[in-house]
Order: structure tokens, then C-alpha cells, then sequence
């Protein structure tokens, strides 16, 4: 197991570097150029207090030190790269980049990336988990269920269910729940983290948010159960006509045993790719129902940050997708090695 890890680490260390170069080169097609734009502004603001005649020589020059400072004085696209990752020097020697601990600028909020993304990241992290621990404690019991009562009214009725559920648009359910929830009953408010205005602390103030999330809670939740529930009951009835099964039911096992020790360890197995990778899609967030709701998370923030041309911003993001997706890839592998152990993964 230690072999196989660290083996399949190195692997998603070389894809991570490809990705961040190919990534790095289609921002760098882009035309936009940050020092440019920097040293335009600072001229102008300076205008005044500059001969006329000296306006380009000293453009020139403020041009050329932003260039500098970021790391654009050369047209070699390979040497950006490695300046921006850290591990190429900038003018004067020295090194400011990824591994440095700069990770980049927001110049449409004028803060440092980390700080931009900080707040989305805990929001979306805070939703989806929620949102995700709700949807597994129903999906999964429900599954099970209607396999095991496979044909009766409340299995035809969830299948039913699930189906309107799986087959409508995210956006649809939002304003449908939104108009039931809150413009009929007034039970929600439509949008937003917390009251306006408000300045609450402790318990008061988790409870507000707690308020105004729970309308998009219910939604993330609603629409997550038609996929999982007929995925989990299919897995389930297929581990139901196993031989295995039907060998430990002559045995004399009581029929509780026979689900939940026998059948579900084997109707596990398929499930484990869907859960850890819905689980890791926690992090990148939900881009309607976080519009739709004006929630602060990370995928309103992608959006926000595309629409911006703020670039340092995506890029950071997209880096961070892309780690989370290596690393849940190994994550599975080795929960297939933990849950069936017929899986081998020590090559």
C-alpha cells in the first residue's frame, strides 16, 4: 500500500506540473497586460506633476519596472512559467512565486488571492457538506429500502419522485422553491448569508445564517437525491441477486444481517466512486444555486473573477481543482482496497 501511494503521488506531482504549464499558457494567450495597465494609471495620476515632453521616456521606464515586478520582462513563455511557479529568478535575482507562498494578486478586489478566496472557500465548504451530509442520510437508507422492497407502492412512488427530482434543471427547482418558500409561504428569505445590517455574534449570529441558508440547503438536498437513490437502489438490487447472497440466506441469517453485512458491502463498491468524488465537488461550489441565492462561494467567485479578467484569481482556483481532483482519484483507490478486499492496490 505505502509503495503503491507514493508511486501514484509522483504520478499526480508530473500531472499537476503539466496542467499548471498548459494552464499557465492558455492565461498567457489572454491580451491583457496587468503592467501596461498599472503603469497607465500611475502616469495619469501623475500627469500634472510631469514635463510634457518627458511623459513617454518616463511611461517607459514605470512600464518597464512593473514589468519587472511581475515578472513579464521577457517574451520567453517558459521562463514566466517557472518565474510564476518560483523556481526561475525575476531581474534582480530574486524569487517570488508559488513556492514563495505568492500565489497572486486580485486587482478587482486589490487584495492578495488567499484573502479573496478564503471566504468563498469556507462558505462553500460549510453548504456543500451540510448539503451533502443531509443528502447521504436520505439517499442511502431510501436506496436501500426500495431495493429490498423492490415493486411495492412506496418503491414505485420514490422511483417516481426521484425521477421529476433528476430529470428538472437546477435553476428550475430554485425558483420553483424560492416562489413556494418564500414569496407564498414567507417562510425563507430569498437571498443572501445573514440579515442586513446585522451585527450578530455566538449562537444569534450562527443561527441567522442558519436561517438563510437553509432555503438552498433544502434545494442542494432535493436535487441530489434523484441520481444517488436509484444509484444506490440499482447497486443494491444487483448485490441482492448475488449467489453469495442467496447461499447466506439458506444458512438461516436473519434478513437484517444479510442486508446490511452482506449486500451492502458488495452494492458499496460502485457507490464508492460517486460519493468521494460528490464529496470532493464540495470545494468547487454550486455556480446556480449560489446566484441564484447570492451566496459568497467559490463558484459565484469563479464566475465573478472570469467576467473580471482577474486572472491571478481563476488561475489559483483552478490549481486548486485541480490538486482536489488528483488527490480524490488516490482517495478512491485506496477506500476500493479498504471496502472490498479482493482489491489489491500494493503494484
Amino acid at each position: 500500500m505505502a509503495k503503491y501511494t507514493l508511486k501514484r503521488i509522483g504520478y499526480m506531482l508530473v500531472v499537476l506540473v503539466l496542467l499548471s504549464f498548459i494552464m499557465f499558457m492558455i492565461y498567457s494567450l489572454v491580451p491583457a497586460n496587468r503592467a501596461y495597465q498599472d503603469a497607465k494609471a500611475q502616469l495619469t495620476a501623475m500627469k500634472n506633476s510631469i514635463p510634457k515632453e518627458q511623459l513617454n521616456s518616463y511611461f517607459d521606464q514605470i512600464y518597464l519596472d512593473y514589468q519587472r515586478q511581475y515578472g513579464t520582462d521577457t517574451d520567453n513563455k517558459v521562463v514566466r512559467y517557472l518565474r510564476w511557479v518560483g523556481l526561475a529568478p525575476l531581474y534582480d535575482g530574486s524569487y517570488n512565486g508559488l513556492l514563495q507562498g505568492n500565489l497572486g494578486f486580485s486587482y478587482e478586489k486589490k487584495l492578495p488571492v488567499v484573502e479573496v478566496v478564503r471566504d468563498p472557500l469556507l462558505n462553500t465548504i460549510k453548504i456543500n457538506i451540510l448539503a451533502t451530509v443531509f443528502a447521504l442520510g436520505i439517499t442511502i437508507p431510501l436506496g436501500i429500502h426500495c431495493a429490498v422492497k423492490r415493486g411495492s407502492k412506496l418503491d414505485q412512488g420514490v422511483q417516481v419522485f426521484t425521477i421529476i427530482g433528476y430529470s428538472l434543471p437546477t435553476f428550475l427547482i430554485s425558483i420553483l422553491f424560492i416562489w413556494i418558500f418564500c414569496s407564498k409561504l414567507g417562510w425563507f428569505p430569498p437571498s443572501g448569508m445573514q440579515t442586513p445590517g446585522s451585527s450578530f455574534t455566538g449562537a444569534k449570529k450562527f443561527f441567522d445564517e442558519l436561517y438563510y441558508l437553509a432555503l438552498p440547503l433544502i434545494v442542494m438536498t432535493f436535487c441530489s437525491l434523484g441520481g444517488m437513490t436509484r444509484y444506490v437502489r440499482a447497486s443494491m438490487i444487483e448485490a441482492l441477486s448475488m449467489d453469495c447472497i442467496k447461499t447466506a440466506r439458506a444458512k438461516g441469517l436473519r434478513e437484517r444481517a444479510v442486508i446490511y453485512s452482506h449486500a451492502w458491502r458488495n452494492a458499496l463498491i460502485p457507490i464508492v466512486t460517486l460519493v468521494v468524488g460528490w464529496f470532493l465537488g464540495i470545494f468547487a461550489g454550486s455556480l446556480v444555486i449560489e446566484d441564484m441565492f447570492a451566496l459568497n462561494g467559490m463558484g459565484r467567485l469563479m464566475i465573478q473573477s472570469l467576467r473580471a479578467a482577474d486572472y491571478d484569481v481563476v488561475l489559483l482556483m483552478q490549481m486548486f481543482y485541480v490538486a482536489i481532483s488528483l488527490f480524490g482519484n488516490l482517495l478512491i483507490d485506496i477506500i476500493y482496497g479498504l471496502v472490498d478486499p479482493r482489491v489489491r492496490v500494493n503494484n
